[in-house]
């Protein structure tokens, strides 16, 4: 389990990285949302997607419905793609805090959004988001230096160092 929490506090502090280099003034709006044909459009497409997921996998944690708009697509701008994550990631602790270790093999039947019917355990679903919402912040930081702009690392190795 500490395992888990570390990982997960590894994931906050790498996305509060992002969105500190994201926002103004070292991004301007327009560079924000210009859609650079890549991952969920761009910066804002790939981020509001990143927190969307995080959501997503809380709900089935929970045993909840899905997020109401798929893919964050009523995430504007990054201060509601901030504000929203902040919100999950509590939601996710306070879960969490209540999770004991022997739980952490248990399954869950998970319906992605393209279909079909698989069982993951919760160590693998935690594991997983993590790893996505790595895979997404390392788009960002490509996006950050097509725009000519020097991106932050994220590394994990880097979270144990500071």
């Amino acid at each position: 389990m500490n395992e888990i929490l570390e990982l997960f506090a590894y994931n906050a502090w790498a996305m509060r990285i992002i969105f500190d280099a994201v926002a103004a003034p070292q991004l301007s709006e327009e560079l924000y949302v210009r859609d650079l044909k890549s991952s969920h459009g761009g910066i804002h497409g790939t981020l509001a997607h990143t927190v969307w997921a995080e959501h997503l996998w809380l709900t089935r944690w929970l045993g909840e419905p899905p997020p109401a708009v798929a893919q964050g697509k009523d995430l504007q701008d990054l201060a509601a793609v901030r504000t929203r994550f902040d919100r999950i990631e509590a939601e996710r602790n306070d879960f969490l805090a209540d999770l004991p270790e022997t739980r952490l093999d248990e399954t869950r039947i998970v319906h992605p959004t393209g279909g079909g019917e698989y069982a993951h355990t919760f160590r693998q679903m935690f594991r997983h988001l993590v790893n996505h919402s790595s895979y997404h912040r390392g788009q960002v930081v490509t996006f950050l230096r097509q725009l000519g702009k020097t991106p932050p690392s994220t590394d994990l190795i880097l979270y144990y160092r500071r």
